[in-house]
């Protein structure tokens, strides 16, 4: 539907600082991440972290972008840690400004709002993506064009090269219908180019702009010199509508004819492919600016939020009224890491995962967005590694278990790696019995928690929480049972959980009294035989 620039300013307007309500195509929004070469990066961070820390929902959350080149190029951003906080002091005068500024940011997201086709995604295929080739029979193309050309030239002198024209048109349609597939695949992506190429020129005109990168006009002006080649697809992409079918026919005829759409097609690629650098850092710029917007957006919606204190030194954490961001009306909790790991007890549904979670989120959101959801938030440049969402793999015949072993080996290879590691557990070692779950639970956690590594970890073992109390800090969540209630409070303590309440809750929900009975006398005994072994 045709927006006037009054109702599109409108919409701005109205959606700064509020969550978006579009629908999320990750497959495309994660093309430019994908095939971007992340060599400098401190961590990319993988499929599996970004899993157990509901990252697709963070980032639905997060993402205010205009475009989608902005939207791209902010979930490449969330998922890269950069090797320094160097470029967080530029950008937070920029945001700054932003958000002061309202005329201005208006203006550069009207031009922006030019870039929120789903086509847009395309654009990052023509600096990553691999050409189509031409056909090693491709020579003749240019032959049959010329051929075609000859013959209607020369026909009012020599009326029998109707004939000879009548056969090249026939093959030239052939050939033109089989270009067909080759075109469609760049009547998004070329006639999105130059509007990006265009759109990057107007933000230049706002000086704040420029000094994110000087040498942009240099890469727009290499992009133009192909800019009347390419305006062929902005005028193909433009004559699908019903409207122009009539021109649309005689043009189609006077392409097939010539054979001006591989011809155009080929030619544009070959010049495309050798400026994929220029493409790659205008596409950069624009992206950069709409993600700046978005952030700064993203923090105007916040109740509270802070800037991070990223330390030099290792094994530092400590967070102030901390809060999950995609949990309504978070609990807010505090916790300070120095010099021992941490490691939270408690029943189900009381916070634990939660809050391990949330550790998590505001990690990954302070290095990469220098954002977190907290009143104060200073840590470790850190990596980050979690074990937290496991499950079988059924086709290639792995038990939770042995999933579980894998992923926790290569915490351990991390954890010796030079460097600062944030390790996330939840539950270590559930796919096994109690003694050896305890056991080597308690093996792995001492060897991940050396000198420059924190460690997160959850348990419903207490056994373990005493067996690593002078290694880890221990804190607990707890609930309130009443006769017929459970309330959750999802208050952070410390000290390990002393309360049980999983037999009390069977109660509750109306067990039969024999099972309850049942189950006090056993767990009385087994307190027994954990005390006297515990004393040996």
């Amino acid at each position: 539907m045709f927006e006037t620039k009054k109702k599109i300013k409108k919409r701005l307007i109205e959606s700064f600082g509020k969550v978006k309500k579009d629908s999320f195509y990750f497959e495309s929004i994660e093309k430019y991440f994908r095939n971007k070469d992340h060599t400098s990066a401190f961590q990319i961070l993988s499929d599996k972290t970004c899993n157990d820390l509901d990252f697709n929902e963070l980032f639905m959350f997060v993402d205010r972008t205009t475009s989608k080149v902005g939207q791209q190029f902010l979930y490449d951003t969330l998922r890269t840690i950069p090797s320094d906080g160097d470029k967080f002091i530029k950008q937070e005068n920029l945001i700054e400004q932003l958000t002061k500024d309202q005329n201005l940011r208006l203006k550069l997201q009207v031009h922006l709002d030019k870039l929120a086709r789903d086509s847009t995604y395309f654009i990052t295929s023509l600096f990553q993506d691999e050409h189509i080739k031409k056909p090693k029979w491709f020579f003749i193309i240019p032959v049959l064009s010329f051929t075609s050309l000859l013959c209607i030239l020369m026909l009012p002198f020599t009326p029998q090269y109707f004939y000879v024209l009548l056969g090249v048109i026939i093959i030239n349609m052939a050939i033109h219908y089989w270009n067909k597939r080759n075109l469609y695949e760049y009547l998004g992506s070329i006639p999105q180019l130059l509007k990006l190429n265009m759109i990057a020129k107007e933000l230049l005109k706002y000086k704040l702009l420029t000094q994110i990168s000087p040498d942009l006009p240099e890469s727009i002006k290499i992009i133009d010199k192909v800019k009347n080649r390419m305006s062929f697809f902005k005028l193909e992409a433009k004559l699908e509508s019903d409207a122009e079918i009539v021109f649309w026919g005689m043009l189609e005829l006077v392409k097939s004819v010539f054979l001006l759409e591989p011809l155009l097609l080929f030619g544009v690629l070959k010049q495309l492919d050798t400026k994929r650098k220029e493409i790659e850092k205008v596409f950069f710029f624009v992206g950069y600016v709409d993600s700046l917007i978005s952030i700064a957006s993203l923090r105007q919606g916040l109740n509270v939020f802070c800037l991070p204190d990223i330390k030099d030194k290792y094994k530092v954490l400590e967070a102030t009224e901390i809060y999950h961001p995609l949990i309504p009306d978070c609990i807010p909790n505090s916790i300070q890491v120095t010099d021992k790991s941490i490691l939270l007890t408690g029943s189900n549904m009381s916070g634990k995962t939660s809050f391990i979670r949330t550790i998590g989120l505001n990690t990954i959101t302070g290095l990469t967005i220098n954002t977190c959801f907290a009143r104060k938030f200073s840590m470790s440049r850190l990596k980050i590694y979690s074990a937290i969402r496991i499950s079988d793999d059924l086709m290639n015949d792995k038990s939770y278990y042995f999933e579980e072993v894998l992923t926790i080996k290569e915490m351990i290879g991390k954890s010796q790696i030079p460097g600062s590691n944030l390790f996330l557990l939840d539950e270590i070692f559930k796919g096994t019995n109690t003694i050896e779950r305890i056991s080597a639970g308690r093996a792995v956690l001492s060897y991940l928690n050396n000198e420059n590594n924190i460690v997160f970890v959850s348990t419903h073992d207490i056994e373990l929480a005493d067996l690593l109390q002078d290694t880890y800090r221990l804190y607990h969540f707890s609930e309130q049972v009443d006769k017929k209630t459970v309330d959750f409070d999802f208050k952070l303590k410390e000290g390990k959980l002393k309360n049980r309440n999983a037999i009390r809750i069977l109660e509750i929900n109306d067990y039969p009294e024999e099972i309850i009975t049942e189950a006090i006398e056993l767990s009385k005994e087994l307190d027994k035989i954990y005390v006297v072994s515990n004393r040996g």
